[in-house]
């Protein structure tokens, strides 16, 4: 088992590191999120996975297959254009080769951490995101009110030249205090569902796969 590296993260006052795992390293991703609730996930898309799902998300984008996304889940779902400002499609099996890899993946990583860390997620689902420029997601977790059904999150970002100055970081409300990681291809972070965390407005579009291991 490898130990945990440290990638850092972009601090809200300096810097800050976080826990990184190789896609292979499961060991350590579990010890990670069992020690600090988080974990990145440095290729675990690839440049040519990440490409193809970008491409996919793309081809949607362009024959009008995204929806505006809302908050909450049955009787409780609404709109939400005030506290979230992306557009999302969910990812079904049947939808290309790119996704149905992207899919293999999740369940190989849900079975790792059933393993390792005994969760009992028989479930994945994800979909793909779209914010326009400007848009993000307000503070909030993914666990809806009254469910605990999302045990695991992982967002794969999808977005090719990221710069600094693009903004558009997902913000860790962690007890050790608030980190941002930047939308960078290539780059996916792992935590728990009970984290609160929020997305801040870029000045471009930004492209993601928003992913969760369920117990049901």
């Amino acid at each position: 088992t490898w130990a945990i590296s440290w990638v850092a993260a972009a601090y809200h006052n300096g810097m800050h590191l976080l826990p990184a795992a190789a896609p292979h390293d499961l060991a350590t991703l579990a010890a990670a999120l069992t020690t600090h609730g988080v974990c990145l996930l440095p290729d675990f898309q690839d440049a040519i996975a990440t490409r193809a799902l970008r491409l996919q998300l793309q081809a949607m984008q362009a024959t009008g297959n995204l929806q505006p996304a809302g908050t909450g889940q049955g009787a409780g779902h609404r709109s939400s254009g005030m506290t979230r400002g992306d557009s999302t499609h969910w990812i079904e099996e049947d939808q290309g080769t790119a996704t149905t890899a992207y899919l293999s993946a999740l369940h190989a990583l849900r079975a790792s951490m059933n393993r390792q860390l005994f969760l009992g997620m028989p479930e994945v689902e994800a979909h793909f995101a779209c914010y326009p420029a400007g848009a993000g997601y307000k503070r909030h977790r993914d666990r809806f009110q009254g469910s605990n059904s999302r045990v695991l999150s992982l967002v794969t970002y999808l977005n090719d030249d990221w710069q600094d100055a693009d903004g558009g970081a997902l913000r860790l409300h962690l007890p050790e205090g608030t980190v941002d990681v930047l939308p960078q291809a290539c780059m996916s972070v792992c935590f728990l569902s009970e984290t609160e965390h929020e997305v801040l407005p870029a000045t471009r579009e930004r492209l993601s796969i928003a992913a969760w291991l369920r117990t049901g």
